[in-house]
């Protein structure tokens, strides 16, 4: 294998699937208008995802609750998350989360590159059946995926590589903390 080829296509790829267009820059401006108004009202962002995208759902809550002040909690820590798969099955530790911590009018983030892990379809669901806001979700591979079909707001990330795919997640969602601040550029608070 050619190393230098190699990444020179990876970052090309990478560079193509971060070209957003204006459909993903106008849903951004409408996902930072949901983020702020739940949090307004005294709701909560709720976020979640699988594997990777758990760390990027812990990035995203923390830096959007610190450094933009606006409300964001994820799930991920360890007791929870083996409690709720023990005693319901792992499929429905996100459902089980939004049953008991969420609130009419909370909004909900739901990251899964491929888009269709059953936790995450059961947790959209349950949102809907407790009148959240919005359902969100970050997607890739298939366009037509089960989660995305779901959500009132999608990001669709056109590729079937699950790191590229979690890149751009991160991109789009960190993106959005310093669109709600209005800057990139700030000391940490």
């Amino acid at each position: 294998m050619d190393k230098q080829k190699y990444l020179e296509k990876y970052f090309n790829d990478l560079r193509n699937i971060i070209n957003f267009d204006s459909e993903k820059i106008k849903n951004l401006i409408a996902v930072s208008d949901i983020l702020l108004k739940a949090n307004n009202l005294g709701k909560k962002t709720m976020i979640f995802g699988n594997g990777g995208s758990a760390a990027i759902a812990s990035h995203f809550s923390v830096d959007l609750t610190k450094n933009a002040r606006v409300r964001c909690v994820n799930y991920n820590e360890s007791d929870l998350l083996t409690c709720f798969s023990n005693d319901f099955g792992y499929d429905k530790w996100v459902e089980k989360c939004i049953e008991y911590y969420g609130d009419q009018d909370d909004a909900v983030i739901l990251i899964s590159a491929g888009g269709n892990s059953q936790n995450m379809l059961n947790g959209a669901k349950k949102a809907k059946e407790k009148k959240f806001s919005k359902i969100i979700t970050f997607t890739g591979n298939d366009k037509e995926n089960k989660l995305a079909k779901l959500g009132d707001i999608n990001f669709w990330i056109d590729s079937k590589a699950y790191n590229l795919i979690e890149n751009a997640h991160q991109a789009l969602l960190l993106s959005l903390v310093d669109l709600i601040i209005g800057k990139s550029e700030y000391p940490p608070n």
